[in-house]
């Protein structure tokens, strides 16, 4: 059900998904923090699109690769690529005692993304989420889904399909399929 509800809410944007479902239903999300200096930023996932969170550990850097693809780790037998988010959104990459991997689906591949702390699980009513400006903290609305609101703290909330674009998405599957560890 909540898979159904997120792409709705992906396809037809914050405002009509909640004029076409009940402002008081939730969505249960993966909250987690990037820091950057003296501030945090939370962000959330859908718990539908995560398969898990990992202690971060060294992936296998490969070359002419993104800057943002730290390399490939092997997960059960399966080359997965490590992304770090920071990197992706053009912020300062620094790992803290916390980082760990949270292992998403992007548009069928399985990808880990790098965060500073995984926080909570929460669940959302969709009512408090809404469709976010065209720049947030200096990162593009393109990769967000909305941002939630819960009591004092805003919630940027990703849309994981929108992290890449095809290009990147073709590239790093290429190289997590041409490797074998």
């Amino acid at each position: 059900m909540y898979i159904f509800l997120y792409m709705i809410f992906i396809l037809y944007g914050a405002e009509n998904f909640k004029e076409e479902y009940h402002v008081n239903q939730e969505m249960q999300m993966v909250v987690f923090k990037l820091k950057q200096a003296d501030s945090e930023c939370e962000y959330a996932v859908p718990i539908t699109q995560v398969q898990e969170i990992i202690k971060n550990s060294k992936p296998i850097r490969l070359p002419q690769s993104p800057d943002f693809l730290e390399g490939v780790i092997s997960l059960r037998g399966k080359v997965i690529p490590i992304v770090n988010l920071k990197k992706r959104f053009n912020l300062e990459a620094e790992e803290t005692d916390d980082s760990c991997s949270v292992v998403v689906e992007v548009d069928g591949n399985t990808v880990g993304i790098m965060v500073d702390e995984v926080s909570e699980v929460l669940q959302m009513p969709v009512g408090q989420i809404e469709k976010p400006p065209a720049v947030v903290q200096n990162i593009s609305a393109e990769f967000l889904a909305g941002i939630g609101k819960v009591s004092d703290r805003l919630l940027l909330l990703l849309d994981t399909n929108k992290l890449f674009n095809d290009r990147e998405k073709e590239e790093m599957m290429n190289l997590a399929n041409s490797k074998s560890l």
